[in-house]
């Protein structure tokens, strides 16, 4: 992630643009001639397949560059932004982009984040083969918690916009087993949960479940 010194120097190269909830804030396929700099909200990252068929990505909040790999390749976007909640976003124009990291010397530091995001995919990846419904629920709702309010440690987090069918999608399981694993984690006290509504009762019982391998 860019310091904050390069995050504010960032956000004052753009114009500042609000984003609906459900609104698509990057279309997959068109043009790379901007990117966005999120400021507040909660996205996720989408591919649809050709016959319609979405993939979740990745969820991005604040503080997360958005569609910034079309604007260096200078190719089509290859996955759709979507808004869960209002989302607010500095839109930067890509050559305008481009100079300020040549001239900022970010190349390295765009890189690093590139691979921490690959690595986390891939660790995302060797989850859904190996770990039990409810401790990567656990971990999802933890790394939710963590992107809308970062260094977030207490209880009464309050996560909106998530329907369960995405929540199940980044779990890699049914809808059924996603209310299964979420009466589990309410009955431990650890959430409550409402439409599209989560709140985290319990950071200690959550990562409690999140921690555990078997």
């Amino acid at each position: 992630m860019l310091s904050d010194e390069v995050w504010r120097e960032l956000r004052d190269q753009g114009a500042s643009r609000t984003f609906r909830e459900r609104s698509v804030m990057l279309r997959q396929g068109s043009e790379g001639t901007h990117l966005l700099a999120l400021t507040d909200g909660l996205a996720k990252v989408v591919y649809r397949a050709p016959d319609g068929v979405m993939t979740w990505l990745a969820f991005r909040g604040p503080g997360d560059l958005l569609g910034e790999v079309s604007v260096f390749h200078g190719t089509p976007r290859t996955a759709e932004v979507v808004a869960l909640t209002p989302c607010t976003a500095v839109v930067l124009e890509a050559q305008r982009f481009r100079r300020f990291v040549e001239e900022r010397g970010l190349v390295m530091d765009l890189m690093r984040e590139a691979l921490h995001r690959l690595r986390e995919s891939d660790a995302h990846r060797t989850e859904l083969l190996t770990l039990p419904l409810v401790v990567r629920l656990a971990r999802v709702i933890l790394r939710l918690a963590e992107l809308t309010c970062p260094g977030a440690g207490s209880d009464g987090v309050r996560l909106t916009g998530l329907s369960q069918e995405e929540i199940a999608q980044a779990t890699g399981v049914t809808r059924n087993a996603v209310i299964t694993g979420l009466q589990r984690l309410r009955e431990a006290g650890a959430v409550e949960t409402a439409r599209r509504v989560i709140v985290i009762r319990d950071m200690q019982a959550l990562r409690g479940w999140a921690a555990t391998a078997v």
